[in-house]
């Protein structure tokens, strides 16, 4: 990965504080200041004081969230829009155990997010007497979903450590650290003249650079000599800001493209080159008839059918070539005939101009038109679902694709939920760069609505909106309060079938009889007034007639904003692309 905060401060940048000596606390502010950081979420304790008081004053961002996880969330979105690592923050015991549950995410997803939680003092806590109030052992506990888990036990090595947990956050593969303080630590004075301070750019890899020469001449060659070139985008190459150098190459290949489903976006998706991973019969025809496929920056998941057949070509007879900053993804799970470790912006720039020497363009993708009627057989078995008229409230398909019809185009989107996820995926098209939110690794529940906030507080000038079931809204509605406290004007459309819908779906298809379905009810509730409950914005919708005018109303309220959609549950059940869903996790 190029690492996700290219505009670093200068190692000159002097620190508010006065002369040599300052606190623990604000060291441990300066330090994240100069490594890049420039907004942190969570909680603030008592024991945050000592450095939170600091945070402005080095041009840090903090934003009090409602609950530690959904911080974790908030700052997940801010670094995918910045592309620059953040933090979050946890009180000792259980607030530190919240933001653990939420680095979890993080770590699936691949978001350099920096926690720091305190621990009760020293006395206590190195080691633990027993019995000590809120005395947990944190760093233990992120240790499996962390890159970087440690205790600053000493003041002269605050500035080391963080370097070492940003470093460990943004470095290849990127994802979430942890350092823990103890509280009685932080208020301690410390003489700051010996210690070395210096920007992330003298501390870390900031970008690794196009890769071997050699490899990128052989590449070139073998790319260039391609009748049927396949390119594939993985959320590396939204990290290094390279989705215009990719989109270049395999326009002049004539390639067709494709991405994984966290890196949507990367490729426009009404690009003539470009195959929906909706769309699964299609993509497959595609990736099997390549005769060479480019994976940059992804690692080939279990959504990805893992680069093995039968969702792709046999490695055997297919050659492959991984572009990657990660060495440690390389073939990880499909052989790999050619090797790149390198920034995917700065190999896939010099690949545009080393093919360009070598070949002219090309007019397009090889057996298009075959390809294209295939696709239309996948569009066709839909448009059943789609069509069907509700017998109650509104046919979610319809609604989504009404509702992408009425945002912009460079209109950011977070997703969340189960058969609410299904519909967003196969019909609200995503057609710009970090424009897509979605919890892909984990299918995490509840982080639609954090992700949504901390990508408007990222890119306050874009359009940001959710689209989410209402079982998964239901996990962190409350931080409706911390968007309308902290100005993030994002618009929530609750899909509402009083139901775990997915659940609803699983039981059904497993032939469960509806007399035997246990636990996937809700209770009725009306979202559009717990938003207004909450000094938000509230519509209710139960007509696809009354959908742009609530749109247009929620957008020009200036407020976050709530929609509750009420669906047909019948229609809910039987998403497009459950039968594909199920399909990818068998292989």
């Amino acid at each position: 990965m190029t690492t996700p905060d290219r505009a670093v401060p200068d190692s000159s940048v002097c620190a508010p504080g006065s002369g040599d000596t300052m606190t623990v606390g604000e060291l441990l502010v300066r330090c994240l200041h100069l490594e890049g950081i420039d907004f942190m979420c969570g909680i603030v304790d008592g024991a945050h004081i000592p450095f939170v008081r600091h945070t402005a004053a080095y041009g840090i961002r903090y934003v009090n969230a409602r609950h530690e996880e959904a911080a974790v969330h908030i700052s997940e979105a801010y670094t995918r829009l910045t592309h620059r690592p953040a933090a979050v923050i946890g009180n000792p015991g259980p607030g530190g155990a919240n933001l653990i549950a939420g680095l979890s995410s993080a770590h699936g997803e691949g978001h350099p997010v920096v926690a720091l939680v305190c621990t009760r003092r020293s006395a206590v806590n190195s080691p633990d007497r027993g019995g000590a109030w809120q005395s947990t052992d944190l760093v233990a506990m992120a240790q499996p979903v962390t890159s970087y888990s440690a205790l600053i036990s000493r003041a002269d090595r605050v500035p080391e450590q963080v370097r070492a947990a940003v470093r460990a956050a943004t470095v290849g593969r990127p994802g979430p650290a942890l350092l823990a303080v103890p509280d009685d630590l932080l208020t301690q004075t410390v003489d700051v003249s010996n210690l070395r301070l210096t920007s992330a750019a003298r501390n870390r890899v900031i970008t690794m650079g196009t890769g071997d020469t050699e490899a990128l001449e052989r590449a070139a060659d073998t790319l260039a000599g391609a009748e049927r070139p396949f390119l594939f985008a993985g959320k590396g190459v939204l990290w290094a800001q390279a989705s215009a150098a990719f989109v270049a190459l395999g326009e002049h290949l004539g390639a067709a493209m494709s991405t994984t489903l966290g890196a949507r976006g990367a490729v426009p998706e009404d690009h003539p080159n470009y195959f929906t991973i909706a769309d699964a019969a299609t993509l497959r025809a595609v990736r099997g008839d390549a005769d060479v496929v480019v994976v940059v920056g992804a690692r080939l998941g279990e959504y990805d059918g893992w680069g093995m057949p039968p969702a792709w070509g046999d490695p055997e007879a297919q050659h492959t070539i991984q572009i990657d900053s990660d060495p440690r993804s390389m073939g990880l799970n499909r052989p790999v005939d050619q090797m790149i470790v390198a920034d995917a912006g700065a190999a896939l720039g010099r690949l545009v101009e080393l093919v360009g020497q070598r070949c002219p363009p090309r007019s397009g993708v090889v057996d298009a038109e075959r390809y294209a009627a295939l696709h239309l057989e996948a569009v066709a078995a839909a448009t059943p679902v789609v069509l069907a008229e509700p017998e109650k409230g509104v046919n979610p398909g319809q609604m989504v694709m009404a509702l992408r019809e009425l945002m912009p185009r460079d209109a950011v989107v977070a997703v969340d939920g189960g058969n609410t996820t299904l519909w967003a995926v196969a019909l609200n098209p995503v057609y710009e760069p970090d424009s897509f939110l979605y919890s892909v690794k984990m299918g995490y529940l509840g982080t639609g609505l954090p992700f949504a906030i901390g990508a408007k507080l990222a890119a306050p000038d874009r359009c940001v909106y959710l689209v989410s079931g209402d079982g998964a809204f239901g996990f962190n509605a409350m931080e409706l309060e911390t968007a309308r406290r902290e100005g993030a004007a994002v618009i929530a459309v609750v899909l509402v079938d009083d139901a775990w819908g997915m659940e609803r779906t699983a039981h059904r298809f497993a032939g469960v009889p509806d007399s035997q379905i246990h636990g996937v009810e809700l209770s009725s509730v009306r979202y559009d007034q717990l938003a207004r409950a909450l000094g938000c914005h509230g519509e209710y919708v139960d007509t696809i007639a009354d959908l742009a005018p609530a749109v247009e109303r929620a957008r020009a309220s200036g407020l976050p904003a709530v929609i509750h959609v009420k669906v047909d549950p019948a229609i809910n059940a039987t998403p497009v692309g459950y039968e594909q869903f199920r399909d990818a996790r068998t292989y």
